[in-house]
């Protein structure tokens, strides 16, 4: 039923490739108007304790209760999607039986509510079960893909899975949820959707579909995340922003993501760093490694095909270059300027809560998950082991 990300997927393996969007997505002014137009009767609304009891879940009650439909909220949902939280989730679904299931929240709130529909209906599929997927961050991507991520806390390993019944029916984009949300959650989150387009942007799957996606992700962010992080307020780059991480969730729905997915994925598990800042930490490094350039790079007549697009990238950014590797550099500094910028560390040691013993001594572990990590099997470089703990000791 579930498997892990497009394990199906090999490298080298030439096969036919398909690009469908499942969901339906409702967006603009007023867009949770949805709520009440929507045919379902009977609601199971699930989300996190904070969105339950402040003024923000009313905007999602309000229509259901003037359309006459009858709700529930569960709002037993944690960050990360622990398992033991998503078997909670599972009891309460099977005794409510909705027609529909309303997640409201960030990817923690959306991966959880897909994984409890998947994981009721395979032990009582009563019936067809529609799920709407309201983001109130802009950074998952979560209400457009087949993607969802759990977390095992006792091994302290993510576990991303995918299946096409994972996808949302509807997704509601309203820029007013995402207002509230604080700057270090903007940075995050913004830097989350940038890594998710450059990804799915480079992946060995990459397709035309997915690429056009991921380029016009990049061009939005480029332009409005710092206006966003500044600037609550400015609803105009809000709006911008929640439409750039539905695009580049469309892109790694189609394309897959890379080995910084793959390395944050145990970064988040082992030391609960949030994932976007985790993404935004190791993206640099896995640009540089992926690009095989270094400081001592200098002009040659073949580059890892990577750089191509890498150089693509950067001038989709407008960052100005006389050479590839210029290129790839100008769009390390871009990033790692934007990361100071939004008080983003650049280390491990930066965040002062993990020490340097137990960071070092679960480097070769963390390795090893990285490595069979499902998203790392579409990175454009192929890593080892070693390769990796050195990326991860060079971040701390």
């Amino acid at each position: 039923m579930l498997r892990n990300i497009f394990s199906h997927r090999q490298k080298g393996e030439i096969s036919m490739k398909s690009f469908e969007i499942k969901t339906k997505i409702h967006f603009g002014d007023n867009a949770l108007e949805r709520l009440a137009q929507m045919p379902y009767k009977r609601v199971l609304v699930i989300t996190d304790p904070f969105i339950a009891k402040g003024p923000m879940i009313n905007m999602i009650t309000d229509p259901l209760k003037r359309s006459g439909k009858t709700f529930e909220v569960f709002h037993d949902v944690v960050p990360d999607a622990p398992i033991d939280k998503i078997i909670i989730g599972v009891k309460k679904m099977l005794e409510y039986m909705p027609d529909a299931i309303v997640a409201v929240g960030g990817g923690s709130a959306i991966d959880s509510s897909k994984s409890i529909r998947e994981f009721a209906l395979g032990i009582n599929h009563y019936a067809e079960v529609a799920l709407i997927a309201i983001p109130t961050t802009s950074g998952t991507g979560s209400e457009v893909t087949s993607f969802a991520v759990v977390n095992d806390t006792v091994a302290k390993i993510k576990h991303p899975l995918v299946s096409p019944s994972l996808t949302a029916e509807e997704a509601i984009l309203d820029a007013e949820l995402v207002k509230s949300v604080p700057p270090s959650i903007t940075a995050d989150t913004g830097m989350d959707v940038l890594t998710h387009a450059i990804e799915a942007y480079v992946s060995t799957d990459h397709n035309e579909f997915s690429t056009a996606l991921a380029e016009k992700s990049i061009e939005i962010v480029g332009v409005f995340l710092l206006r966003a992080f500044l600037d609550g307020n400015d609803t105009h780059a809000r709006k911008k922003m929640h439409v750039a991480s539905c695009l580049a969730g469309l892109a790694f729905n189609s394309a897959s993501l890379g080995l910084t997915h793959g390395m944050a994925h145990q970064l988040g598990a082992n030391f609960h760093i949030p994932h976007g800042r985790a993404n935004a930490m190791l993206l640099p490094h896995i640009i540089e490694y992926n690009a095989d350039i270094h400081k001592d790079s200098r002009s040659q007549s073949e580059y890892h095909p990577s750089v191509k697009r890498y150089s693509t990238i950067a001038h989709i950014l407008g960052l100005s270059s006389y050479n590839k590797v210029m290129s790839v550099r100008s769009l390390i500094q871009w990033i790692q300027f934007m990361n100071q910028d939004m008080k983003i560390p650049a280390r491990i040691s930066e965040i002062g809560t993990i020490s340097v013993n137990d960071y070092m001594s679960k480097v070769e572990a963390m390795a090893e998950a990285a490595l069979a990590d499902a998203c790392t099997a579409t990175n454009p470089r192929t890593p080892d082991k070693e390769a990796i703990m050195q990326i991860y000791r060079n971040l701390w």
